[in-house]
C-alpha cells in the first residue's frame, strides 16, 4: 500500500542574501542582510525568525517534521504595489525565476508559485504565459488587493482582471489568494500587529465576497482557488452576507447569491485558523474536501515548533481528531488528496507525476 504523504499547501522561502540582485537593495524594493537576521525594504524591516526561511535549512526542517513536499508561494513583500513599472516587472520576474529554479532543482520537494501584478493586465497575462509555458509552473499567486495604475486600491476579483482568470482557466491553474499591504490603504496606525492579526483576515473575506458575487467559480471551471488563512472571517461572515443579499437585492443586481459558492469544488481553504472552533466552522461551511493543510512556515503566525505558542506543524489537525471534528481519513486527505486536487483538479496524470517524484 502506498504510504500517506504529507504535502504542505502553504509555505514560503527566502532567497539567500547573495541571490538577491543588487538593484533590489539599491531601489529599496527588498533584500536580506548578510547575516540573515532581517528581511528589509525601504523604511521597513522584519526579523528572520527561523532558519528554515532558507532553502537548505528548509529541507532539513521538512525532513525533521516528516513533511514530504511543500507548496511555496511568492513572498508577500514582492507583490509590487506602488513600484514604478520597470522596477515592478524586474522584481516580480526575479521572484518568479527564483521560485522556478527551486522547483526545477528540487522537484520532489517543492511546487512553487509565480506572481503577477493585476494593475497591468496585459503584462500580467504575458508573465502567466511565460511562467506556465517556459518555466513549467502551475500555481498563480495573487494578492487579495492591489494598486491600479492611478493609485486606487482594488479587489483582485474586479471584472477588469477577467483576462487573468481566462488564462488561469485555459491553463488549468491552481490559484492562491493571499492578503498583504493592508496598512497602505486602511487608514489606521500600524500598531499591535493589527494588519496581520485582523485586517489580513478581513482582506481574504473581502476577496471571497467578490469571487462569489461574480460567480467566477462557475465562469472559469478549470481554475481552482485557495484562500490563505482559512478565509477565516469569510466563514464567520457568511450569514451576514446572505442576509444582506436577500435584504437589499437592489445592491446586488446581476450578482450571484453568496450561498451558491459555499462548498464549491473549485474553492479551497487552508487550515491555518489557529483554533479548532474556527476549523470546525470552516469544515461545516465548506466540507472537509475543500480544506487543505497550510502551515505558513516559517513565519511566526504559521504552525511552527514553539513552546511559547504551544505549537508544532500539523497540530491543529491532531487536535481536531482528538475533539472529533475530523476523522483520520479526513486528516490524511487534507495532507495529500485535497492539496493535489487544488493543484491539478481532474488532471490525474499530473497528480501521479508529482506523487512519483515524491516517493521515488
Amino acid at each position: 500500500m502506498t504510504r500517506k504523504l504529507r504535502i504542505n499547501g502553504h509555505s514560503h522561502l527566502l532567497p539567500y542574501p547573495e541571490q538577491i540582485p543588487q538593484f533590489m537593495k539599491d531601489k529599496g524594493i527588498f533584500w536580506v542582510d548578510k547575516d540573515k537576521k532581517f528581511m528589509l525594504q525601504k523604511n521597513w524591516k522584519r526579523p528572520v525568525t527561523d532558519s528554515s526561511f532558507f532553502l537548505n535549512e528548509k529541507l532539513a526542517w521538512m525532513e525533521h517534521f516528516k513533511i514530504d513536499h511543500a507548496v511555496v508561494l511568492n513572498l508577500s513583500q514582492l507583490y509590487g504595489n506602488g513600484l514604478r513599472l520597470e522596477e515592478m516587472k524586474q522584481a516580480l520576474r526575479f521572484q518568479n525565476d527564483f521560485n522556478a529554479k527551486v522547483q526545477e532543482d528540487h522537484p520532489s520537494k517543492f511546487t512553487c508559485g509565480f506572481v503577477v501584478h493585476p494593475g497591468f493586465v496585459r503584462g500580467a497575462c504575458w508573465e502567466i504565459e511565460r511562467c506556465v509555458e517556459e518555466l513549467g509552473m502551475r500555481l498563480l499567486c495573487l494578492p487579495t488587493h492591489y494598486m491600479d495604475t492611478i493609485g486606487t486600491w482594488r479587489c483582485i476579483f474586479d471584472e477588469e482582471n477577467e483576462p487573468i482568470f481566462e488564462l488561469a482557466n485555459k491553463y488549468n491553474l491552481a490559484v492562491e489568494i493571499h492578503p498583504y499591504d493592508g496598512e497602505k490603504f486602511i487608514k489606521l496606525e500600524n500598531t499591535s500587529w493589527r494588519f496581520h492579526l485582523i485586517w489580513m483576515l478581513a482582506q481574504c473575506a473581502d476577496a471571497y465576497h467578490f469571487l462569489s458575487l461574480n460567480g467566477y467559480y462557475d465562469k472559469y471551471p478549470n481554475m481552482r482557488i485557495c484562500f490563505a488563512h482559512g478565509g477565516q472571517l469569510a466563514q464567520m461572515n457568511l450569514g451576514r452576507r446572505v442576509q444582506g443579499f436577500d435584504g437589499r437585492p437592489d445592491l446586488f443586481e446581476g450578482k450571484e447569491h453568496p450561498r451558491k459558492a459555499v462548498g464549491h469544488k473549485n474553492i479551497f481553504f487552508d487550515t491555518l485558523v489557529h483554533d479548532t472552533g474556527s476549523l470546525d466552522l470552516l469544515i461545516k461551511n465548506q466540507g472537509s474536501g475543500q480544506v487543505l493543510i497550510g502551515l505558513d512556515d516559517p513565519y511566526p503566525l504559521g504552525e511552527m515548533e514553539s513552546d511559547k505558542q504551544s505549537s508544532y506543524p500539523g497540530k491543529i489537525l491532531d487536535l481536531a481528531i482528538d475533539r472529533e471534528i475530523i476523522t483520520e481519513n479526513e486528516r490524511d486527505a487534507m495532507w495529500e488528496n485535497n492539496v493535489l486536487q487544488w493543484l491539478f483538479g481532474n488532471d490525474d496524470k499530473r497528480k501521479k507525476d508529482l506523487i512519483d517524484k515524491i516517493i521515488t
